[in-house]
């Protein structure tokens, strides 16, 4: 615990969260500077940085360990929406399908970038396989995930279209992140020495949509039947998932005899999901829909949870002996 450092991007969210509540309207249709232009242009900056960081030459280099590269995607974008897919039945047709949804939303989102290295790093594991999964984590889901909400999410919702998300997701996210990777030779090395202040960017572009996004659901009562006891079955069913796969994954690491190293990098890498594209894609492909605050609460959750969980398990590991088994 004393090695457990607080993530004061969770602090932040929580106080957008309270703002939206307190000061709801900030930046709505009409104000001098509307919120969400803000939010689509910055959106579109965000992921021309992160085509801007991603390097041809070292994920090329990578290649070669194919399958911790199947294994990891293969649990990120297959298995997590298997798991929560079965319990579909038990919660169609009622009032708690949208939240459903959202989890199913949750698991099938690409995995951290940053925290990920940063812990496999720490834990002493694999560090160039985690910085090329979930670099390619993040390509594949900009497919991938909208596919996976796409089978339910356009009965659901009348204001939903899954051609119009593909089209705003093409000029929102594919277009820059091509745009970015075409211009990484000229200015990548720029986006390496000022990585932390492209961080700042993007987590203030997702501070943005938080508070947009709860300032409409708050104004239009999206939350008035989630109560107390909702919120907390969520959470024990987010946190119920996250072991569930973890504990899956650390055993799969162990039957297909993996290295201590590689292991580490499987666990962290396949456990995590994203909160930066989580935000994003909600905001994109839920654009016009009062549902997007909804699409954040279980993955706020897993993620403030995987962070402080991971952070502990990467500590211990790092002080174990090099060839002791996860």
């Amino acid at each position: 615990m004393k090695n457990f450092k607080p993530d004061w991007f969770i602090f932040g969210i929580l106080l957008m969260i309270l703002l939206a509540y307190l000061i709801p309207g900030m930046g709505d249709e009409g104000s001098r500077i509307e919120l969400k232009t803000v939010v689509h242009y910055g959106i579109m900056l965000l992921f021309f940085f992160y085509g801007l960081k991603l390097s041809p030459e070292e994920m090329k280099k990578d290649l070669s360990n194919w399958r911790l590269h199947v294994l990891i995607q293969s649990i990120t974008f297959i298995l997590f929406p298997l798991v929560v897919l079965p319990f579909r039945p038990l919660f169609h047709n009622t009032p708690y399908e949208m939240l459903w949804l959202a989890v199913f939303f949750m698991a099938a989102l690409p995995s951290t970038v940053s925290s990920a290295v940063v812990m496999v790093s720490i834990a002493k594991g694999n560090i160039s396989s985690a910085i090329f999964n979930a670099s390619v984590s993040g390509i594949i889901g900009i497919l991938v995930t909208p596919a996976w909400v796409g089978l339910f999410l356009e009965n659901q919702s009348a204001a939903f279209s899954f051609a119009e998300a593909l089209g705003d997701l093409f000029l929102q996210i594919i277009l820059p992140v091509i745009a970015g990777l075409a211009a990484h030779r000229f200015l990548g090395k720029w986006a390496k020495r000022n990585s932390r202040r492209i961080g700042l960017f993007d987590r203030s572009v997702i501070l943005a949509i938080v508070y947009n996004s709860f300032s409409d659901s708050f104004s239009g009562s999206i939350f008035s039947s989630i109560g107390i006891q909702e919120l907390l079955v969520l959470s024990a069913c987010v946190v119920g998932l996250f072991f569930l796969i973890y504990e899956g994954t650390r055993l799969m690491v162990r039957l297909l005899r993996f290295t201590r190293e590689d292991g580490i990098t499987v666990l962290f890498c396949s456990s995590k999901k994203s909160l930066i594209h989580g935000s994003v894609f909600s905001s994109v492909l839920l654009a016009g829909t009062p549902y997007i605050s909804l699409f954040l609460v279980p993955i706020m959750i897993y993620h403030a949870f995987q962070l402080f969980y991971i952070s502990l398990v990467a500590h211990r590991l790092g002080l174990e002996q090099p060839g002791k088994k996860i």
